[in-house]
């Protein structure tokens, strides 16, 4: 393994995760952490020149339909049972003291 995980970087992670572990698990952590590091390294050694960058492993495609409305503005049929209507709305009693 190369990657060796101090037990200063393992507290700080902690803090940072605000995790309390003990001995034991703190030991598992630093074992996982060299771990998943070096597989970071070897990832890392890869040569990907020739790979094109993606954000998805598979093609995506949007699956919504096109917003298209279908009923049309209905407002003055709304607004025709009203009792009382300024500038396109409903005028109703004031409820909050200003």
């Amino acid at each position: 393994m190369a990657n060796i995980i101090s037990d200063e970087t393992m507290e700080y992670v902690g803090i940072l995760a605000k995790l309390e572990l003990s001995a034991e698990e703190k030991e598992a952590a630093k074992k996982d952490m060299g771990r998943m590091l070096d597989y970071i390294d070897q990832l890392n050694a890869l040569d990907t020149s020739g790979v094109e960058p993606m954000s998805h492993v598979f093609p995506i495609h949007n699956v919504f339909r096109e917003d298209v409305v279908t009923n049309g503005d209905g407002s003055k049929a709304t607004l025709a049972n009203a009792p009382e209507e300024k500038d396109g709305a409903f005028v109703v009693p004031k409820t909050v003291e200003g």
